[in-house]
């Protein structure tokens, strides 16, 4: 390995005695250490402040690489070689609090998710209504920033929220709209639209590289 891991005595072994509402975290990765460290990185004060349950890193491309950033960081390791909503699934099947957290690797929570997602758990579970919720897109300052880049950024924009920009959910809201609708070509977009009005984007921004 590299050595760029920097996460010393396992952050995501977590205990299970906590007060605040508990979230497992879904991360699909493509076998590149550094987008997976950058997002674990951000995701450490969750922990502390006790908002995260586990940490599951599902490997789309089976190397050793991101079983030892998982062993290093203490986070579930799974592999799945299809899609990359059909990884997102696996982990959800395996994660194990009432909440989920789906993202992809290299994006980064700015640290007021924190308190916004226990506050916004902490209140749809005693709604009736079930309700989702997404962070709010901010592209990294390092991306591509040519005319090009900053139109498909506008089209991304308009065409709707981004699987980017994460998603939180109830497990049973989850299973209840079936997940991530297997053998569909944009399965983590048509989940975002199956949501319509049940979803919503929070204050919290969280940076999307590229």
């Amino acid at each position: 390995m590299t050595g760029r891991v920097k996460m010393v005595g396992h952050p995501f072994d977590v205990a299970e005695k906590h007060t605040m509402p508990m979230l497992s975290v879904i991360i699909s990765t493509d076998g590149h250490e550094p987008p997976v460290v950058a997002t674990l990185a951000a995701l450490v004060p969750g922990v502390t402040a006790g908002l995260i349950r586990d940490v599951l890193l599902v490997d789309r491309a089976g190397t050793d690489t991101i079983a030892r950033v998982a062993d290093v960081a203490g986070c579930s390791h799974l592999v799945c070689k299809g899609a990359r909503a059909e990884a997102l699934t696996l982990g959800a099947r395996q994660a194990r609090a009432a909440w989920l957290m789906f993202l992809h690797a290299g994006t980064v929570p700015d640290l007021s998710w924190i308190d916004e997602t226990a506050q916004f758990i902490d209140r749809v579970s005693s709604e009736a209504t079930p309700r989702a919720a997404i962070l709010r897109y901010s592209r990294s300052p390092y991306a591509d920033r040519s005319w090009k880049a900053r139109i498909s950024d506008a089209l991304r924009t308009l065409s709707g929220p981004l699987p980017e920009q994460g998603l939180v959910i109830a497990r049973e809201h989850f299973d209840a709209l079936g997940g991530y609708p297997a053998g569909h070509r944009d399965a983590e977009r048509a989940l975002l639209r199956k949501l319509g009005s049940a979803r919503l984007m929070l204050r919290s921004r969280i940076m999307v590289p590229g």
